[in-house]
């Protein structure tokens, strides 16, 4: 996702009178901002870090919506809006059966093994921001036992 792209589609939002849609989305770009403050870009903020900031701001509103209680079908609503928004600008991460497909061809020497902690350690720093941890995590159990 390239972080022009966000802001032009806050800005839609503003015309369209969109209040909770430009809500989101002006949370996100503030995420995305400090992101590249923080990594030392103001400027140029490079795709990748906008779509792991994506990333972490979606884990943030499945945890809201997870802890919601269901006496707030008002919150609970909107929770699940500000998911299924901000999901719709997350890269599509890889599913289990990619994953597994992945780890077996790159690293079938490791997979031998049987060291979960090697294969871990290994295949989460290659997969990081393509694949959610726990599918990594709940494969690589899979191979290794």
């Amino acid at each position: 996702m390239e972080f022009d792209q966000l802001k032009k589609d806050m800005v839609q939002a503003m015309k369209d009178h969109d209040k909770q849609k430009k809500e989101v989305l002006s949370s996100l770009v503030s995420a995305v901002k400090m992101a590249g403050i923080n990594a030392g870009d103001r400027d140029n903020i490079p795709s990748e870090l906008v779509d792991k900031t994506i990333l972490k701001e979606l884990k943030g509103a499945k945890e809201q919506l997870d802890t919601c209680p269901d006496s707030r079908p008002d919150l609970k609503e909107q929770y699940q809006y500000n998911y299924d928004l901000i999901s719709s600008y997350a890269p599509q991460l890889m599913s289990a059966d990619e994953v597994k497909a992945y780890v077996n061809e790159k690293y079938a020497d490791l997979v031998a093994s049987k060291d979960m902690g090697k294969i871990m350690k290994t295949v989460m720093a290659d997969l990081k921001g393509k694949a959610d941890g726990k599918t990594i995590n709940a494969v690589i159990k899979s191979l290794t036992a």
